[in-house]
C-alpha cells in the first residue's frame, strides 16, 4: 500500500508540512508523531501543504482533526492549522466530518519565516499494532465530534477495537 510521504520545513515556532500522495491509514502513525512533536517543541503554527496529496482516508482526517481540536481546546476557533490547496474532495470531507472549523483553508503560499531549513522526519516503520490503534483513535475523535460519525463510523471502530485486542494477546 503506497502511502504519503511527508516533507517538512521549519522556522521558530513556524512548521509547514508537505503531504505527497495517498494520506491513509499507513501513514497516519508517522503524520501523527511528526505533528505532535512538533508540537512539543514549542511550534504553533502549522501549514500543511496538500496541493500533492491525491487523496485522504478517513484515518488521516481523524489525525488531523485530532491535532486541530487539541490546538483549539476544544474552542470553535480555527487552530493555527492552515490548510494549503486543499483539494475540494478533502474540503468536503472536512466539513462532513464535522471538522473544516478547525482549520484555515487557503490557496495563498504561506510567507515563510527567516531562518526556515528542511528537515526530514524519521519513519518509525509503524507495525500492524501501532496502525491499528492510531485509526481506531482517529474514528473515535471522528466520532466524539458529532452524531452522524457514532453512525457512519461505529463498525469500523468495534472492528478496529476488536482487531487491536487480538493483537495486544499477542
Amino acid at each position: 500500500m503506497l502511502s504519503a510521504n511527508l516533507s517538512i520545513l521549519v522556522a521558530p515556532e513556524f512548521a509547514c508540512i508537505k503531504i505527497a500522495g495517498r494520506a491513509n491509514f499507513a501513514s497516519s502513525p508517522d503524520f501523527k508523531t511528526v505533528l505532535y512533536e512538533l508540537a512539543q517543541k514549542g511550534y504553533h503554527r502549522f501549514v500543511i501543504d496538500l496541493s500533492e496529496c491525491v487523496l485522504m482516508d478517513s484515518t488521516f482526517l481523524g489525525v488531523l482533526a485530532g491535532f486541530g481540536m487539541k490546538l483549539t481546546g476544544g474552542g470553535d476557533k480555527p487552530s493555527g492549522v492552515e490548510l494549503l490547496n486543499a483539494s475540494a474532495r478533502v474540503s468536503e470531507l472536512l466539513d462532513n466530518l464535522g471538522a473544516l472549523h478547525l482549520f484555515t483553508m487557503t490557496t495563498e503560499a504561506p510567507q515563510f519565516p527567516a531562518n526556515v531549513e528542511p528537515c526530514k522526519p524519521e519513519s518509525s516503520n509503524p507495525n500492524h499494532e501501532q496502525i491499528t490503534r492510531t485509526s481506531l483513535e482517529a474514528h473515535q475523535t471522528l466520532m466524539g465530534m458529532n452524531d452522524e460519525n457514532k453512525v457512519r463510523f461505529k463498525d469500523v471502530a468495534q472492528f478496529l477495537a476488536e482487531d487491536l485486542k487480538n493483537l495486544e494477546k499477542h
